[in-house]
């Protein structure tokens, strides 16, 4: 993970520079529409031109002067400088999609429940358009994952994630037969609800909720987390991020499926392997604060801290 200013473009004093915000929102919330509208205005209020998509803006109060486009291509934020996204989870990962596709960084506010992609909350508006306006934040890049889905040895299906890829069981009735392996080496073999390879920014998602360890965003590693496997070794793995994690789903198990980030999903007959590694392109996430992320889990999961009596003296 890096981080940096966000950067000011150059501008001459007789001709300023035209800025641009790309605005993407949960629509179907009543709590979204009244914060875009918010945040719209703002930022028109200061000069900032708004591009949103045109099928969102049918359920926005928008202004005229609001740029609509049609398609949702990742050409769609040329000559944007961030996009500002309001919704929950799902909507930040999706999101997640136009950024890693851009370049742009992406600026979440927080509309559903933890929101860990998030750097504000709904609260926060007049700060976000605020710090929007002043370039008062700065730009970390998040690592990703690269994933390939092989068939007797061929390539048949290409996909990345933010948080985690996940191999699971379709059947309810019966389990995922699967050998794992890491660096071209088996691991083991079980019988499971499914497999999820994650990276630090996703051990908090599904990793975490499968029995995962919380690896703070610094750290680059890769994450491989059992689903209710039997087997007496079943234990979440952290490896190096140079690592090659692979799940093998065997020839004479039901088949299975594979989610990505819960959003792309692509069908694993019996025999199919999975393989994830670090993604070459990373997303870009706009911070407004400097906050640690110790500080931020205790804030979303609000564990209990009472009784802390700090470093001594």
């Amino acid at each position: 993970m890096t981080t940096t200013p966000a950067a000011t473009p150059a501008a001459t004093p007789a001709e300023p520079t035209a800025r641009t915000v790309f605005l993407l929102a949960h629509t179907g919330r009543p709590a979204a529409i009244r914060s875009a509208e918010l945040v719209v205005q703002g930022l028109l209020r200061c000069g900032i031109g708004v591009r949103v998509l045109e099928r969102e803006a049918a359920d926005l109060p928008l202004p005229p002067s609001v740029e609509m486009v049609a398609e949702a291509t990742p050409d769609v934020l040329d000559g944007c400088e961030l996009l500002v996204v309001l919704g929950g989870d799902g909507t930040l990962l999706r999101g997640a999609e136009f950024a890693r596709a851009s370049g742009v960084p992406m600026l979440g506010v927080n509309l559903g429940r933890v929101g860990f992609l998030a750097e504000a909350e709904r609260d926060d508006l007049d700060k976000v358009v605020d710090r929007v306006v002043t370039r008062a934040y700065e730009v970390e890049e998040r690592m990703t994952i690269d994933v390939l889905v092989h068939r007797n040895g061929d390539i048949v299906h290409r996909d990345w994630a933010l948080n985690e890829a996940a191999v699971q069981k379709v059947s309810p009735e019966r389990m995922l037969e699967v050998v794992l392996e890491i660096d071209g080496r088996p691991v083991t073999g079980f019988g499971c609800d499914g497999i999820v390879c994650a990276t630090p920014t996703g051990s908090t998602a599904y990793a975490f909720s499968a029995g995962g360890p919380v690896v703070w965003p610094e750290v680059e590693a890769l994450l491989m987390v059992p689903i209710s496997a039997h087997a007496l070794f079943a234990k979440p793995l952290v490896t190096s991020p140079t690592s090659v994690l692979a799940v093998e789903v065997q020839t004479h198990t039901p088949h299975g499926v594979l989610w990505c980030d819960g959003r792309r999903t692509v069908e694993l007959p019996p025999g199919a392997r999975v393989e994830v590694r670090r993604g070459a392109v990373p997303v870009r996430l706009a911070r407004l604060h400097h906050a640690s992320f110790t500080d931020r889990l205790v804030a979303k999961f609000a564990l209990p801290v009472s009784g802390w009596r700090g470093r001594p003296g």
